[in-house]
C-alpha cells in the first residue's frame, strides 16, 4: 500500500512540475514574441533612418580646390533650408511612424495618433 501511495505521490510531483514547466514555457514564448516584434520595429527604423541618411549625404557642399568637401560650408547650407522644409520633414516622419513631439521624439509609434505631435503640426 505504501508504495502505491509513494508512486501515486511521485506522478502528482511530476505533473506539478511538468506544468510549472508549461507555463514557464509559455512566458519564454510570449517574451520570444516581443523581442521579434522589437527587432522588426527597430529594423524597420533603421532601414528608414539609413534612407534618410543617404538622402541627406545626396546634397552637396562646397568642393575646394584639392578635391576634398568643406563640411563646414555644406553644414552652413544646410542651415539655410527655409523652415517649410523642416515642417514637411517632420510632417513625413510623422506619417513614417514616429513621434516628432518633444515627449517621445524619434521613437516609433506604433500605429496610433499622438495628441502631442498632432498639436505640433497644427501649430501654425
Amino acid at each position: 500500500m505504501k508504495d502505491k501511495k509513494e508512486f501515486f505521490d511521485s506522478v502528482s510531483n511530476m505533473e506539478m512540475q511538468i506544468g510549472q514547466l508549461y507555463q514557464q514555457l509559455g512566458e519564454l514564448k510570449q517574451y520570444m514574441v516581443e523581442l521579434i516584434e522589437e527587432n522588426h520595429a527597430l529594423k524597420s527604423e533603421n532601414d528608414q533612418l539609413r534612407r534618410h541618411l543617404d538622402q541627406g549625404m545626396e546634397k552637396p557642399g562646397l568642393i575646394l580646390p584639392d578635391g576634398e568637401e568643406d563640411e563646414r560650408t555644406a553644414y552652413d547650407q544646410l542651415t539655410e533650408i527655409d523652415i517649410g522644409e523642416g515642417y514637411d520633414n517632420l510632417a513625413r516622419l510623422y506619417q513614417e511612424g514616429f513621434h516628432i513631439c518633444n515627449v517621445h521624439f524619434g521613437s516609433p509609434r506604433r500605429d496610433e495618433d499622438c495628441l502631442f505631435c498632432l498639436s505640433f503640426l497644427n501649430k501654425k
